[in-house]
């Protein structure tokens, strides 16, 4: 059997290493999709759908050449979340997005791996000035855009469902 090889590169920051996904990895990301929290990505999630948005992380990155990366905590190696660039079919364009796993919120991981992931799109990826999709209630992600710089710049719908639209700042401004 072959594998395809997918290129995706490893950054790491002061307390994290972003990275491709493991195997391993996917308890952690189940978990999180069953979870209340994973309302603002449009969950909770069976398990078996959990599965395939797992794989659909590395498709992301197979199609496009960018995606989201895993986050994990360089002190004791656990999975605490993702972030990264994502372009969905149906989109207007790419978007940089986050979720911190449970245990790992309120520590400013979120900031400082968005940060990372923002800096290598417009870097290496041509994705300079991206948004942010963000749902209205969705206080804690609109605060963290807010500490990223970014600005609300209008208003749309995502599946359906209302969205802010925050665009974040360019790199190279």
């Amino acid at each position: 059997m072959t594998r395809a090889v997918v290129d995706i590169p490893v950054i790491k920051t002061e307390r994290l290493i972003l990275r491709a996904p493991r195997e391993a990895d996917f308890e952690a990301f189940a978990a999180f999709g069953a979870s209340d929290r994973a309302q603002w990505i449009g969950g909770p999630y069976s398990r078996p759908r959990a599965w395939g948005g797992f794989l659909a992380t590395l498709g992301h990155w197979m199609l496009r050449g960018y995606g989201m990366w895993m986050l994990e905590e360089r002190e004791t190696g656990a999975t605490a979340g993702r972030v990264g660039m994502i372009f969905n079919e149906g989109w207007d364009e790419p978007e940089l997005g986050w979720h911190v796993f449970d245990g790992f919120e309120g520590r400013g991981l979120a900031f400082e791996a968005a940060c990372a992931a923002r800096s290598h799109a417009a870097t290496n990826q041509g994705l300079d000035g991206v948004i942010s999709y963000i749902a209205p209630d969705n206080t804690r992600s609109r605060a963290l855009a807010a500490r990223l710089g970014a600005v609300h710049e209008g208003d749309g719908t995502l599946h359906g469902q209302p969205v802010e639209i925050h665009r974040h700042p360019k790199e190279a401004a």
